[in-house]
């Protein structure tokens, strides 16, 4: 869990040493959108796929951590996305929902549940 988070720390810093105009990582759905960037490529050690609400990255160690991005901005993420992560780790950490549930309640106020099932990290 908190590996995630780590993550997506770490790929919102890269995006914005590579796009200096990026303010925040949900700029990236904009910048595709007017296509002042691809929909997918390279930035860093990090592959992205912009999709519908987010977009997917990919670091060089094949882990993938998939964000969708809330009307406000912020990144949210659903238990599916904690579980995709864990399973592309160099060395995969399955767990079940009930696991991630747990896990998720226990970081709280770090993360914080949006919606149901969807979750951000409090800024």
């Amino acid at each position: 869990m908190l590996g995630y988070v780590q993550a997506l720390n770490a790929i919102d810093e890269a995006m914005r040493m590579a796009i200096p105009s990026l303010e925040r990582l949900a700029d990236v759905l904009g910048l595709a959108r007017s296509r002042r960037i691809s929909r997918s490529g390279d930035i860093g050690t990090y592959s992205y796929t912009v999709h519908g609400a987010g977009c997917r990255f990919v670091s060089g160690n094949g882990a993938e951590v998939d964000v969708d991005f809330a009307a406000d901005g912020s990144e949210v993420f659903d238990l599916w996305r904690l579980r995709w992560y864990g399973l592309s780790l160099p060395e995969p950490v399955d767990v079940t929902d009930e696991d991630l549930r747990s896990a998720v309640r226990s970081l709280q106020p770090l993360l914080a549940e949006v919606r149901p099932g969807w979750f951000s990290v409090a800024r």
